[in-house]
């Protein structure tokens, strides 16, 4: 039978995207179950379309008997003869049917698998197209909104926005743009399931690379992000240009290319770090603006120790911890926090227990003499002592722990004990 195959694939190939080959097996997988919905299960059929001669053959294979027992395996003699007059009993003879032979149920039947066929393929067509965009920023319209979720219109299919993906801050109403990150795509009963977000830290990633040329051409490199959806942001950025400043470039002229990301996000505040490969100087620069004393690390349980003015704490904590907690994300290191005045506190607690221990059982001498307010606070040496020190010449800390336990004995009232003591105390304000 010859139709005019080649155009009607051609056109279904242009609309729906499902390959001619795809087709062409489609086509014979539907004609030869339609043959057996006629002929029974059991027929031996096979169906060849060919594209270039525009023919569809349907082949029926029969053995030759003198009595027919099944029809749809056996054919007379008598009618064998009729086709091949030199065929003989106990043969087989191949029978060419046409389509149009076929029953309305038969028909019918060819009718649904193919329909079905295409809409598989069309599914596989979708879902492979979805499944290479992971990772990708996709534009569409909110199409409905139930029970918290976003169902997102992508043009021939619905991304899902699931609550817990959705920024907290934000609110959308039926038709409203929206611009997702791409984070999962399953082939679902239904079809393709997409799953999209505007929390994952990449979103932030994949925004910074539309509106940044110099990172999406890898100039400036973003090496980490950290990320409170909808509050605040932070994305650790490094230069492989020395004349490009990585964090200028990224902020732009009065802030005109990070505005337009902030806008994006609902007015989420992001902070542009400068990376270093230095854990000290990358956590000094993740807390910014802070102004942060020392960083005293541990790199086998990868922790920092962080000193920080009083009067900055807050700042470098951050409401409800969050630049704190950005910031351990970002570097990838625990941060404890501590005021500088706190700090002291425990070092002259510290101390006092140690000069304690030391002291124990040691008989001190009363020195009967009235003194001034001193310079020098020593913890644990009285302040006769102090001053005794500070008219030998040892006005600070420093200039304490240059000297040894033997000069500092020569002091009056200054035996070896209290020379070891002076020198602890020495120690812990010196910190």
């Amino acid at each position: 039978m010859k139709i005019e195959l080649y155009n009607i694939l051609s056109q279904i190939e242009s609309e729906k995207g499902i390959k001619k080959q795809s087709l062409v097996e489609t086509i014979e997988d539907a004609l030869m179950s339609a043959y057996k919905k006629d002929y029974g299960v059991n027929a031996n059929v096979k169906v060849s379309v060919n594209i270039s001669t525009e023919e569809i053959k349907i082949l029926i294979k029969k053995k030759v008997v003198e009595e027919v027992k099944s029809s749809s395996l056996e054919i007379s003699i008598e009618e064998a003869k009729r086709i091949n007059s030199q065929i003989k009993i106990g043969e087989e003879i191949e029978i060419e049917n046409e389509i149009k032979d076929f029953g309305r149920i038969a028909a019918q039947t060819a009718k649904q698998v193919i329909t079905q066929r295409i809409r598989e393929a069309e599914k596989e067509i979708i879902y492979t197209k979805f499944r290479e965009k992971i990772g990708d920023v996709i534009t569409g319209s909110v199409q409905t909104i139930a029970k918290g979720n976003i169902y997102v219109n992508l043009g021939n299919i619905e991304g899902i926005l699931s609550s817990k993906e959705q920024i907290p801050t934000e609110e959308y109403g039926i038709g409203d743009r929206i611009k997702s990150y791409i984070a999962d795509v399953k082939m679902g009963f239904k079809g393709t399931y997409v799953t999209l977000s505007r929390t994952h830290p990449n979103l932030i990633k994949k925004l910074f690379e539309l509106e940044i040329p110099e990172i999406y051409e890898k100039i400036v490199e973003i090496k980490s992000i950290a990320r409170d959806p909808g509050f605040r942001s932070k994305i650790a950025v490094v230069s492989n240009d020395s004349s490009i400043d990585p964090v200028g470039t990224c902020v732009g002229v009065r802030g005109t290319r990070i505005n337009t990301i902030i806008q994006e996000l609902n007015e989420e505040k992001i902070d542009v770090i400068l990376y270093n490969s230095d854990p000290v100087v990358f956590i000094k620069n993740a807390l910014g603006p802070v102004k942060v004393t020392s960083v005293t690390i541990n790199k086998e349980e990868k922790q920092a120790k962080v000193i920080i003015p009083n009067n900055q704490l807050s700042l470098a904590i951050g409401k409800n911890g969050r630049n704190v907690k950005l910031a351990a994300k970002l570097t990838g290191w625990r941060i404890d926090i501590q005021g500088e005045e706190e700090l002291k506190e425990k070092l002259k607690e510290e101390t006092t227990k140690k000069l304690e221990a030391m002291t124990a059982g040691t008989k001190i001498e009363k020195v009967e003499e009235t003194v001034e307010e001193v310079p020098l606070d020593l913890p644990g040496v009285s302040k006769v002592i102090v001053q005794r020190l500070i008219e030998a010449g040892y006005k600070d800390g420093e200039s304490i722990l240059k000297a040894s336990v033997e000069e500092l004995t020569k002091l009056k009232g200054v035996g070896k004990n209290i020379a070891e003591v002076i020198k602890v105390s020495a120690e812990s304000i010196s910190k």
